[in-house]
């Protein structure tokens, strides 16, 4: 479920427009194909909800003010994964998941809609992000776009850190990871290979070196998780220790599956060359 206040907004909300909440400038839809939210800060997907579904994605009720974060839907880890900055000094998961972004473009189409955002200022001195999203009755589609206009060659990570909401972490299962080397962040980043399909039943924060579709079943849904630009799948729970922004009711109904470019397959951009990350989310009825 998402906060209350939100939930108000939304159902407010008759075809699309602006508004604020906790500070932060969203853009809205509530449409006959479903909802979205889209947050400028980061320009960050925090619902998608098709016709007829409960959202797909989880978001905490008591947020962060600003400047800080929201945790929860889609944010943008970028230009870097992590604490993985190239001087180790960097915020973060990297600037771009705070930063304002501005909406470039709405496009619509008898089945969905298609947002275009850009950041409002320069985050990086020789690479340029901008995103795509893509929303319609049957899927969600999230873009993260690098083009290098620089001179030089740069190495960077970065991911698309999707919150899912679930019925219950522990009652969750991965299929599409099984054989799949990975690094255990939780045991000093120690190798491992996945022996099986993983399931979540404590804590979780690994790497699989995978660019296979996964499939999250929580024992009431079934969502594919497909993705390009991605040689890294990574999962994330904390169990029991939760962060300061979440609390105990809501902490076990998310998991994090990301489609990411970390320091297993980083990114080394030419000038004049991009690089698309993206992940895409479908739901897959039971036989």
């Amino acid at each position: 479920m998402i906060p209350s206040s939100l939930r108000r907004l939304l159902d407010a909300t008759n075809g699309q427009r602006l508004d604020e909440w906790q500070g932060r400038r969203l853009w809205l839809a509530r449409e006959p194909w479903g909802e979205l939210v889209v947050s400028l800060q980061g320009a960050q997907v925090l619902h998608f909800a098709p016709s007829g579904d409960e959202g797909w994605l989880w978001i905490t009720p008591t947020p962060q003010p600003m400047p800080g974060a929201i945790r929860g839907g889609i944010p943008l880890c970028w230009p870097w994964f992590a604490d993985e900055s190239p001087d180790g000094q960097g915020p973060m998961h990297g600037p771009a998941r705070k930063a304002e972004w501005r909406l470039d473009a709405v496009d619509e189409h008898e089945e969905g809609i298609e947002l275009h955002l850009t950041p409002e200022t320069r985050l990086h001195e020789q690479l340029a992000p901008r995103a795509v999203i893509q929303a319609n009755a049957r899927r969600l589609h999230a873009e993260l776009i690098t083009e290098h206009h620089g001179t030089t060659p740069v190495k960077y990570t970065g991911a698309l850190h999707t919150y899912f909401q679930v019925s219950h972490t522990h009652h969750c299962k991965l299929e599409g990871l099984a054989g799949a080397r990975f690094l255990d962040k939780l045991e000093g980043f120690a190798e491992g290979v996945q022996q099986g399909e993983p399931g979540i039943r404590g804590a979780i924060d690994r790497i699989y070196q995978s660019h296979h579709e996964v499939t999250l079943d929580d024992g009431k849904r079934r969502l594919r998780i497909a993705k390009q630009g991605s040689d890294s799948t990574v999962v994330w729970h904390p169990d029991h220790e939760l962060p300061a922004d979440t609390p105990v009711e809501a902490g076990h109904h998310f998991l994090c599956v990301e489609a990411a470019c970390t320091r297993l397959d980083p990114v080394w951009l030419v000038p004049g060359a991009q690089h698309l990350l993206a992940t895409t989310i479908s739901r897959e009825e039971r036989a």
